[in-house]
């Protein structure tokens, strides 16, 4: 009987672990879509543990608060005759997953 518990509690722990993994993956991919949806293709996402310092700007949050998404731009250079874009400042929220496990725009997770 108590095999049978601690094997049903590693099963779940193991579950537990791949579903926190797909979803800093799905919220990477969002994050992504959104950037370039804006226009930026030279860039670099990375998920790191959320204590790691970072030389980037962290845009997301995810595995409840233990790791955070960073954005990086890459330096391009400036094609001939077409005029720099300027930097938008539309909808640059970050994006966090709440305790619940619903998504917010802009970190805020209260109801």
């Amino acid at each position: 009987m108590l095999k049978r518990s601690l094997l049903c509690a590693a099963v779940c722990a193991a579950a537990a672990t791949a579903n926190a993994a797909s979803n800093c993956d799905e919220l990477l991919a969002q994050i992504d879509a959104k950037i370039r949806d804006a226009g930026v293709t030279r860039f670099t996402l990375a998920i790191v543990a959320a204590e790691a310092t970072v030389g980037g700007k962290v845009v997301g949050t995810c595995e409840r608060g233990s790791k955070k998404i960073v954005y990086e731009a890459e330096a391009a250079s400036p094609s001939p005759g077409i005029p720099p874009r300027s930097p938008g400042r539309g909808n640059d929220g970050i994006l966090t997953e709440c305790r619940d496990g619903s998504v917010s725009i802009g970190g805020d997770c209260r109801n």
